[in-house]
């Protein structure tokens, strides 16, 4: 079905209201899964720390902001060439698609390697410069270092499922995810937890262990990403109906498409920085106020990114969609499908925060068996919920912007959102309120994030 509808936009073929709203829903939901499965692995990975105590939960609750960084980086350096394939597929010009993924793969794994050079140089240090207690150090910094090691692995599983994303299989990214997710799992189960004796269907099981506790949980989740990444890879190379590598066909993509390319990339890298580093600031603001609200304030991330599922899958579609409408030149059909997946994240935000606010304690305590680290989560849980449409607007409208490759756009919008109202704020209230002040200063930056971002996409629209 998506197929034949996205060869009605490619071929200039009108697209009725009802179709594409189809088309967006149906380019969404395997991205949708796709997020749930990261969603359920994010609370796999909590919950089987969560068991060990609160140390553990905060050491790598300690790190997390920095993983998001290094990992954002991962993804930004192949988006200008994700990008790049959506337009050219658009356009009908598969074999320069192909050129595309060849410099694509190859830039991402050369600069994951140097971020994972760095992150190796800082991995002992990290623990102490973000203020975590003695403690956690040893920990934090083995499951940074684990991390550290599996970044050339995600940057080429980013790059090659966001083309083939961007080419119209949202279907083998969702499933190879899903994988990853059940992969991890199992890895998780056997690399935490030491040899015991478990009962299935009452009778007694030796289940083999290794005992690693929180550097298992890292090698568990590294495993199933490498087990993922070169799935989708064989995917992309042998398996993709346009972008699968053909004999003969060499790598004469001219310097200037390249450069063009890169040039869509390094505002996205600018922008995971300024995200990243904000993060790392946060991160740095809550340690002070102590290991109950590092850990609460982990799982309250981990368990806030349920609302997030639905816009993130939508704002991958988009992507899609407004890169190929723009690559075909139905620029009309692009404004109104930027404005319809912008409206669709708003309002799946909406319903995903009211059963967020319902759930709050449940996942909690899935979560942790910490009281209070269950109670201080579940109050900034259910202060958020109110803005979470905000934020939607501002997720979907960044893959907007993306299709458009306006990406200096969200760098801009994020670095004024993120460090002159976000963090001043959460610094201000943090040493009034604690946790809940942090968390009231983040509510307000979203609902700011969220006006500046739709403001920002009319005026695009106006100019186009």
């Amino acid at each position: 079905m998506n197929e034949r509808l996205l060869d009605k936009m490619r071929n200039g073929k009108p697209l009725t209201p009802k179709e594409q709203l189809l088309l967006v829903i149906i380019l969404s939901i395997p991205a949708i899964m796709a997020q749930i499965s990261s969603i359920i692995m994010q609370y796999i990975d909590a919950s089987m720390v969560g068991s060990l105590g609160a140390n553990a939960s905060a050491a790598v609750g300690l790190v997390a902001s920095t993983t998001w960084l290094t990992s954002g980086l991962c993804h930004a350096v192949g988006v200008g060439f994700t990008v790049q394939v959506a337009y050219r597929i658009g356009g009908n010009q598969a074999a320069k698609a192909r050129e595309t993924v060849k410099y694509g793969l190859t830039v991402s794994l050369l600069v994951s390697l140097l971020i994972m050079g760095i992150v190796l140089a800082m991995h002992r240090s990290l623990p102490v410069w973000l203020g975590g207690v003695k403690e956690i150090w040893r920990d934090a910094s083995s499951y940074f270092f684990v991390y550290g090691m599996t970044l050339p692995f995600l940057a080429l599983n980013y790059s090659a499922g966001g083309m083939l994303q961007c080419s119209g299989d949202m279907k083998t990214p969702g499933m190879l995810n899903i994988l990853m997710c059940f992969l991890d799992v199992v890895f998780n189960y056997l690399l935490i937890f030491p040899s015991r004796q478990v009962f299935i269907l009452g009778h007694p099981v030796f289940m083999p262990g290794a005992g690693l506790k929180v550097t298992g949980a890292a090698l568990g989740t590294a495993l199933a990403a490498v087990c993922c990444s070169l799935l989708m890879l064989w995917k992309l190379l042998h398996g993709s109906k346009d972008l699968h590598l053909r004999k003969g066909e060499g790598w004469p993509l001219p310097a200037d498409d390249i450069i063009r390319d890169l040039r869509i990339s390094l505002p996205v890298m600018a922008s995971s920085v300024v995200m990243g580093l904000a993060y790392v600031a946060g991160t740095y603001i809550v340690a002070p106020i102590g290991t109950i609200a590092i850990a609460a304030n982990s799982f309250a991330v981990t368990a806030e990114s349920i609302c997030y599922m639905p816009s993130h899958g939508i704002g991958t579609a988009s992507t899609t969609i407004v890169g190929q409408a723009k690559g075909a030149r139905r620029f009309g059909l692009m404004k109104r499908f930027g404005y319809l997946c912008v409206a669709l994240g708003a309002l799946s935000m909406a319903v995903m925060a009211a059963f967020l606010y319902l759930l709050a304690p449940t996942m909690m305590a899935w979560l942790t068996p910490d009281p209070l680290v269950r109670e201080a989560g579940t109050g900034v849980l259910r202060l958020i919920v109110f803005v979470e449409p905000f934020f939607g607007i501002s997720i979907v409208a960044e893959g907007v912007f993306r299709g458009l490759s306006k990406t200096r756009i969200p760098t801009v919008l994020n670095l004024i959102s993120m460090w002159f109202v976000r963090l001043p704020l959460a610094a201000f209230l943090a040493g009034r309120m604690g946790l809940m002040g942090v968390w009231l200063g983040q509510g307000l930056e979203l609902c700011f994030r969220g006006v500046i971002y739709l403001l920002a996409l009319i005026r695009t629209n106006r100019s186009l």
